[in-house]
């Protein structure tokens, strides 16, 4: 039964709302950008002008090459047209009047674009002023209403995404609904720029792409790997704690394997091409760790006793990404899962859940990522790619649901968004400059189980299905370091720092002072360097600055008879002078409690 909605859901749908508010908007400006192109180019071809999530883009085929110059020639025109407050007026054509209209105007993309409305389905148009467009809208009432936009970036883009089409200018822009929102929103751009994991990456060294490599792939380099390294560490402490068993499984499997599984199908468009052995055996890079625990599950015989079994592995899998959907770290072609895959009786499932959600938000607290909604990911009904038997998805939905209730965990649910085996609790984290992206997941699946035909023993002496519950709070190694990366702007917190540690004698007179401090240093564990140059103090922290140590341990004379320490830390500065074994103290204390 559906009760008053909580003060989360009504949160969420008064932002829906002004999504669908800014999606109007930048509809309407993507129209007002075609109106000024015509009006400055008349021979620009043009053909599709949706709104997007970060604004709007138009798509135009042109003799004239458009480069950023043209940008404030393009915003005057459209500045002009949104002050003519023009209404976007909606009517409706028949299919002969739509193509008649496009071809006597000599627009051969819409003229085409016409043949994909299906039979008996309307085909609508929206007019401003002059411009008349073939769309379904919605529009904002009139060009007066585009008050506060910007144009961003060119692209190329091919009519229809094939390659064998033109090749089309596409021309990027934003808008809000006042000109406060759109500067905010540049001015966190620029902050994004200078987060950007790709170039902080490069800078630290802590990740490569080698285009001799390939595309999408990932080298971890030795300050990156430290990071990972850390990340694991903390994932499999947690998972000895509550009971996880380690395994391995090879990066390759049968196809029938994916074949029985369902993801060979339901995932054929993402995967890469199968690799013949020979006319008998053919084999599939792995898109999904699940398929495999199965076997290993499969390989024994289990007795409610034993139950759950929880396997885990931090298993490399492989998606075939397009090349113009990869970016850096958080789109790539292999990636490395903390995956874990739970079999239990049906039972045990709701304290499972429990458990892998607290572990999901033990993991995002402990990194800072605090500002997070849950999206209950729902099946279909009337899409075929959902499998299994209806009352199972009903109970599983039911228990997720629940959990995400009982926990006081903000959350919604979203049909048609669920893996096509079972409902999945999605975690969507925002960073510190507001962008959101899909974390952690939790799914509960029935379907698996029942294909591969998984039994263990009961109470009752006869064999029983288990339930598998699949989840990986960092989600992917890749993805979640590149968001580290831009969250922390390379500043990693001292437990997770590539060199925790550096020390730096004021003059050579301190060198063995400063030895002798690295050495106690290294001792205790801690990732440290001593720099020994002739470089004055001053350079000696610029140069620890930019290479974003954490803590420095600056030693003079004075610290030298003192037995001490002057500390400082990055982006902090001078923190006071300490003995040696309480700066050391402090510094172990701080990487065991993991602060921030």
């Amino acid at each position: 039964m559906e009760g008053a909605k909580t003060q989360t859901q009504r949160k969420t749908l008064d932002e829906r709302q002004q999504m669908d508010e800014l999606s109007r908007i930048r509809h309407s400006s993507a129209h007002v950008l075609a109106t000024a192109v015509l009006r400055l180019w008349p021979d620009a071809k043009l053909d599709i002008g949706p709104p997007t999530e970060e604004g709007f883009y138009y798509d135009f085929e042109l003799e004239h090459r458009f480069t950023p110059d043209d940008f404030e020639k393009i915003e005057s025109e459209m500045k002009k047209v949104a002050k003519e407050n023009q209404p976007f007026e909606y009517s409706e054509k028949t299919r002969e009047e739509a193509k008649e209209y496009y071809q006597s105007i000599n627009q051969p993309f819409k003229l085409e674009r016409i043949d994909d409305i299906p039979d008996g389905e309307q085909i609508s148009f929206y007019q401003n002023g002059e411009f008349i467009d073939l769309c379904a809208g919605p529009h904002v009432p009139r060009t007066g209403n585009v008050k506060a936009f910007k144009l961003l970036r060119l692209a190329a883009a091919y009519y229809r995404g094939n390659e064998k089409n033109p090749q089309l200018q596409r021309i990027y822009g934003t808008a809000f609904k006042n000109k406060t929102q759109l500067k905010d929103w540049l001015e966190k751009q620029e902050e994004a720029k200078k987060r950007d994991h790709r170039k902080i990456g490069r800078e630290q060294g802590l990740f490569t792409i080698s285009p001799t490599v390939g595309q999408g792939l990932i080298l971890w380099m030795p300050k990156g790997a430290i990071v990972r390294t850390e990340l694991q560490n903390f994932m499999q402490s947690e998972l000895i704690q509550r009971g996880y068993n380690p395994v391995f499984t090879p990066h390759i499997g049968s196809i029938d394997l994916y074949k029985k599984s369902g993801h060979f199908p339901y995932y054929k468009d993402s995967q890469y091409p199968t690799i013949k052995a020979d006319e008998h055996e053919e084999y599939l890079l792995k898109p999904m760790n699940c398929p495999h625990h199965i076997q290993i599950f499969a390989a024994g015989h289990h007795s409610y006793r034993e139950l759950p079994i929880r396997l885990a592995e931090f298993g490399t899998v492989y998606r075939y990404e397009q090349s113009g959907e990869l970016s850096g770290m958080t789109r790539v072609r292999g990636l490395t899962q903390d995956d874990a895959h739970l079999f239990c009786a049906q039972d045990q499932v709701e304290a499972e859940i429990r458990d892998t959600v607290d572990l999901t938000l033990k993991t995002l607290k402990t990194l800072g990522l605090n500002d997070f909604r849950v999206q209950v990911s729902l099946r279909d009904p009337d899409n075929s790619k959902y499998t299994g038997d209806p009352e199972n998805w009903d109970s599983a939905e039911a228990t997720l649901a629940r959990v995400a209730t009982d926990m006081n965990i903000p959350h919604e649910t979203i049909p048609g968004e669920a893996a096509f085996y079972g409902p999945k609790l999605d975690f969507l984290v925002k960073d510190c400059l507001g962008r959101e992206w899909q974390l952690g997941t939790v799914q509960l699946d029935y379907n698996l189980p029942e294909r591969f035909g998984l039994e263990y023993i009961g109470a009752d002496n006869s064999p029983h299905q288990p339930v598998m519950i699949h989840r990986a709070p960092f989600g992917s190694f890749e993805r979640f370091m590149g968001i580290l990366i831009e969250h922390f702007a390379g500043n990693f917190p001292l437990w997770l720092a590539p060199e925790q540690v550096r020390v730096l004698p004021i003059t050579e007179k301190q060198n063995d002072y400063g030895h002798k401090i690295f050495e106690e240093l290294k001792a205790v564990g801690l990732r440290a360097n001593i720099d020994c140059s002739g470089d004055k103090i001053g350079g000696k922290i610029r140069s620890a600055e930019i290479s974003k140590v954490h803590t420095m341990l600056i030693v003079g004379q004075k610290e030298q008879e003192a037995q001490s320490v002057a500390v400082r830390v990055h982006g902090l500065g001078d923190q006071g002078v300490k003995p040696v074994s309480e700066a050391i103290l402090s510094l172990k204390n701080s990487i065991i409690d993991r602060i921030l």
